[in-house]
């Protein structure tokens, strides 16, 4: 039994940056109170971002970063410096102006040319890192999460490989418009989360955002459908221009 959707209407983005940000604040800090860390899954895109940026500059004297870790729920297939990478955004704009030990940030090892290695190396540090037994998925805190114009999420896209895999952690996915692997959770490990958020922001989400929470299209056309944690928060923080296309009731 999934979590029912939390929807949560912004006017702005800036609205929405803040928001979310009270949201990831909140979740470390019950984390770290309650389990004594807290883990989190951070997302590409200029949406969280934006994110990151608000946190550093006004919440860094407020959050316990030495009990905080950083993970990536999925990568490009670049090196750490590439201008693509997700993790070189979350370091420029996040990671590098608060006081986080380096040992807490786990980068996807991206840097290697092969796609499928590198996916099985992230897995396996997943696998140390929360101390897991053969079959078991991690429970993260909190998964970032944004939404392409086309319905994927993280790098689960329409019709790929990666949406049947019931079993992996991470996997590297063959995005054939893209022509290119991109690495990524696969869903059973968004589905784990404790809690799971959706940062959607722009008319151009407008449509999609419409068919993934009111539509009836198959989910494997819009993967962000598939998104629903089984024992876990769902929430999708959406500013009124991406809500735009959806019913005033929902």
């Amino acid at each position: 039994m999934s979590a029912p959707v939390e929807l949560r209407r912004l006017t702005t983005p800036q609205d929405l940056f803040q928001a979310a940000a009270e949201e990831v604040i909140r979740d470390a800090t019950n984390a770290v109170a309650q389990r004594g860390r807290f883990t989190i899954a951070l997302s590409g895109g200029s949406t969280p971002k934006n994110l990151y940026t608000l946190i550093a500059a006004n919440a860094s004297a407020n959050l316990p970063w030495d009990r905080m870790f950083f993970f990536w729920g999925d990568e490009r297939h670049v090196s750490p410096d590439d201008p693509d990478s997700n993790y070189r955004m979350a370091k420029e704009s996040f990671l590098s102006k608060v006081a986080i030990p380096a040992g807490n940030i786990f980068p996807v090892p991206a840097e290697n040319p092969d796609a499928p290695a590198a996916a099985e190396a992230y897995e396996q540090t997943l696998r140390r890192f929360f101390a897991l037994a053969p079959g078991e998925f991690p429970r993260f805190d909190l998964i970032l999460l944004g939404m392409g114009p086309d319905g994927h999420t993280a790098s689960l896209f329409p019709e790929t490989a990666a949406l049947q895999e019931k079993s992996r952690l991470v996997v590297a996915n063959w995005v054939e418009k893209l022509q290119t692997s991109r690495i990524t959770f696969t869903l059973p490990v968004l589905n784990a989360a404790r809690c799971v958020a959706f940062l959607v922001s722009g008319t151009d989400k407008a449509a999609v955002l419409h068919e993934v929470l009111e539509g009836n299209a198959p989910a494997e056309k819009y993967p962000s459908k598939l998104v629903r944690p089984s024992d876990g928060r769902l929430i999708w923080f959406v500013d009124r221009a991406a809500a735009s296309g959806l019913s005033a009731a929902a």
